[in-house]
């Protein structure tokens, strides 16, 4: 996927929500909504479920399901974006406790992989359902999906720009790289035995992989 085809290509928008008491309540229950669209989605395929089953799984109303989402496609790609924000708050919030862009780059990897340790069915949906659509593959294009990979790409740059990673890689590739590795390995756990503990494990072989590749090659030394 191109540069310019993902920055052309925009998400669905969210219904807004109200503020106060009565938007901590809606947060609740659209939480509640994709809780139970996990739960359903994973049980019978995104194609067999009808947004009914997702409402009586969230203990809501069938209509209540449209004051949140458009669409049972918006809920499916909400649930991968909501991941998107969750990673992205932990760049925001942890990633300066870690002084180097090889500590930033292993904590991101960390964190990746660990929004879905014990999360078998969303990592099947998120991995497996969402690539079986082209039209949802679509919205991984999705502004803060993007925003995400370019955070990658700054901690690749800043390594660059401070010794600790060679010069010769574009950040860009190396987060879509990076993302998509992790995507990998979160699809295989979820479609084996989704051994707990896996994902933990894959994330320290993955950032080894990587930082390793990423490091500058050892200068020769010089002639006496």
């Amino acid at each position: 996927m191109s540069e310019s085809s993902l920055s052309s290509r925009k998400s669905p928008k969210s219904r807004p929500r109200a503020k106060g008491s009565s938007s901590r309540r809606s947060g609740d229950k659209r939480e509640r909504i994709l809780t139970a669209a996990v739960r359903v989605f994973a049980k019978n395929g995104f194609y067999a479920t009808r947004v009914s089953e997702v409402a009586k799984a969230a203990g809501v109303a069938d209509g209540t399901i449209y004051l949140y989402f458009r669409s049972k496609e918006e809920i499916l790609v909400s649930l991968f974006e909501d991941r998107v924000e969750k990673l992205l708050s932990f760049m925001n919030e942890r990633l300066p406790a870690h002084p180097t862009a090889p500590e930033k780059l292993r904590a991101v990897i960390e964190m990746q992989l660990g929004l879905l340790e014990g999360e078998r069915d969303l990592a099947e949906v998120i991995t497996v359902i969402l690539r079986q659509s082209s039209k949802l593959m679509k919205e991984y294009a999705a502004p803060r999906f993007r925003e995400y990979l370019d955070a990658i790409g700054r901690i690749v740059a800043l390594g660059q720009h401070d010794g600790s990673f060679r010069t010769d890689v574009s950040p860009g590739i190396v987060a879509r790289a990076l993302f998509g590795a992790l995507d990998g390995v979160a699809l295989t756990w979820a479609l084996g035995r989704a051994d707990g503990g896996g994902l933990s494990r894959a994330a320290v072989q993955v950032a080894d992989v990587f930082l390793l590749g990423l490091s500058p090659p050892a200068k020769a030394p010089v002639a006496k």
